[in-house]
């Protein structure tokens, strides 16, 4: 019977020492293999991350191009925005514009005052160019000249008016202080 015992101890430590060979295997197994598991994971969630910012990006770029074939179709009312708030204030073309459009009323063009350039307050994107101009000559004419800067593409605001009547009855100097917006 000691054969016999011997051999059944001797199967019965050879199971357990497989057991125990086998748990170790899985528990060695499962700690080499569950951080590479978990930075898979990782690598999942990050990839489906960036999935989906650039599926978000693929959207906004199709809704920009529908938005730029749109905006095509109205090419002359963005060229009117674009001559009504200009890059620059283009200060040159805008007194020649005044001069030219007072003399075609009748009215003279005395002074133009020194201007300033500050951005908006109103609107931060803009720029502001304040200056003041001095017209002489009859109100009718002066009328007209205020309907002509209303009407003009270029957003030109006009923030103060003064006038005075010099000893000729018929003629009038108007100070006018106006206000000219660019980008």
């Amino acid at each position: 019977m000691n054969k016999f015992n011997s051999r059944t101890n001797l199967i019965e430590y050879a199971s357990i020492i497989t057991i125990v060979s086998f748990l170790i295997v899985i528990v060695i197994t499962v700690a080499i293999l569950w951080p590479k598991f978990q930075e898979l994971k990782i690598i999942q969630e990050n990839r489906e991350e960036k999935r989906l910012e650039l599926q978000t990006k693929e959207e906004y770029l199709l809704k920009l191009s529908e938005t730029k074939t749109k905006l095509e179709g109205y090419q002359e009312e963005v060229s009117r925005i674009n001559s009504a708030l200009p890059d620059d204030p283009s200060l040159p073309s805008l007194f020649n514009y005044l001069q030219k459009t007072s003399s075609e009323l009748g009215l003279v063009l005395e002074k133009i005052s020194p201007f300033t350039v500050s951005f908006s307050k109103d609107f931060p994107n803009l720029q502001e160019t304040v200056f003041n101009i001095e017209v002489t000559g009859s109100y009718s004419s002066f009328k007209n000249l205020l309907s002509i800067l209303e009407k003009s593409s270029r957003l030109i605001e006009v923030e103060n008016i003064s006038f005075s009547s010099p000893e000729e009855k018929e003629s009038f100097v108007f100070d006018l202080k106006l206000k000219v917006y660019s980008y």
